[in-house]
């Protein structure tokens, strides 16, 4: 959180995680020093979900100073301000950034090209697998107790939660490759330049965003302890079974064990009500997770009507809003409910979904419409609900 996060920059488009990386995150995950790993040698990556570009749009924003600055110059002022704005001595900083090395491998992960859209219909079954939700369905049951116990406290079903780490890291059995101080250092220092002017700005917001997260990260180890060098995420610089940027972990991370660390490598617990905590308090009022409301009802559009595309996933719309549009619940709905709508290319035809609350909190963990559905059907699934047609 998975994984959230970016509020002030683009939003990052996560191969699943929050912060967004939404997710908390932007990829995969991290143990912590001297802790024991989550992972096993032998753990290998989840499945990513298949790429999509039915994202949100993203609202104008100012121009920027796109005039390039040397990296040594870059770097000092990384120093002097991560120093004065989270009161950090620039010695250690300049000692921490010592260890850092820049890789080819995550500026040529962060810069691979985009494969083909897939269609809802090819998306969910590389997404929801037999595998994932036999997996999910036995991790619910080895963790019943501590999940139950967040769903209590925080209102979020405990296979919502579940969902998340089975997509964000395989149930917590792969956590991540990369030291998070290599992949932070490189990305706001070199992040990769495609050459098009049409996408310098994006580019330069992107590297001053994970300058930021590298300095979230000084802020980070020293209220958690961490010894930065040893830490190991994403190439995003994602860590934890949840997926959580180190903003997203500074901001929504929870000590659900009691015993007075964060801690989202090795605690079960922590990572439990973190995710849940996320779910409620990402976005504010506008992103939160509603406790007992619906996610999302199947719908019809009305012959004569054109479809209907929301430029984001907020439930703007009344029921009467919609019908005026042509979409009328396929199944119950509450009769003062708000929704958007949600349309998917399934293996039957075009599908037409009422998005409510629930199911916007889910894309501010990964700004992706089908994310966000797929999350909701495998937590189905998990909880032993028929799934509909792909």
């Amino acid at each position: 959180m998975k994984k959230p996060v970016f509020s002030a920059f683009l939003p990052l488009l996560l191969v699943a995680c929050a912060s967004q990386p939404s997710s908390p995150s932007e990829a995969e995950s991290a143990p912590a020093a001297a802790a024991a790993p989550l992972a096993s040698a032998e753990a290998v990556p989840p499945a990513a979900p298949p790429p999509e570009t039915s994202v949100e749009a993203v609202k104008p924003i100012e121009p920027v100073d796109l005039t390039p600055v040397p990296f040594e110059v870059a770097r000092a002022e990384f120093v002097r301000d991560t120093a004065a704005r989270f009161g950090i001595e620039p010695a250690y900083i300049e000692s921490v950034l010592a260890q850092a090395k820049f890789r080819n491998d995550v500026i040529a992960l962060m810069s691979r090209p985009a494969e083909r859209v897939k269609p809802w219909s090819e998306y969910r079954p590389a997404f929801i697998t037999r595998a994932r939700i036999d997996g999910g369905r036995a991790f619910l049951a080895q963790n019943r107790a501590a999940l139950e116990r967040e769903e209590q406290n925080f209102g979020v079903p405990a296979e919502i939660i579940v969902a998340i780490v089975g997509v964000e890291t395989s149930f917590g059995n792969y956590v991540g490759k990369h030291r998070v101080l290599d992949a932070l250092y490189t990305l706001a220092f070199r992040y990769p330049r495609s050459g098009n002017p049409e996408r310098a700005a994006y580019e330069y917001r992107r590297e001053q965003f994970f300058r930021d997260e590298l300095a979230q990260l000084f802020a980070l180890a020293r209220e958690e302890n961490l010894d930065i060098p040893s830490l190991i995420g994403s190439y995003a610089g994602a860590m934890g079974m949840g997926q959580f940027m180190p903003s997203s972990y500074r901001q929504f991370a929870v000590d659900g064990d009691g015993d007075g660390r964060r801690d989202l490598f090795n605690s079960k617990d922590d990572v439990f009500a973190s995710i849940a905590n996320y779910f409620r308090k990402k976005g504010g009022e506008r992103g939160g997770w509603v406790p007992g409301a619906p996610v999302v009802a199947r719908a019809e559009l009305l012959p004569g009507h054109d479809e209907f595309n929301p430029d984001s996933w907020l439930p703007d719309y009344s029921l009467q809003d919609l019908a005026e549009r042509g979409y009328l619940p396929a199944e119950p709905v509450v009769a003062n409910a708000r929704a958007t709508v949600v349309s998917l290319d399934g293996s039957e035809g075009r599908q037409y979904w009422l998005g409510f609350q629930n199911y916007y909190a889910i894309t501010r963990y990964n700004n992706s419409k089908m994310y966000a559905m797929a999350v909701y059907q495998l937590s189905q699934a998990i909880a032993g609900k028929d799934l509909p047609p792909a």
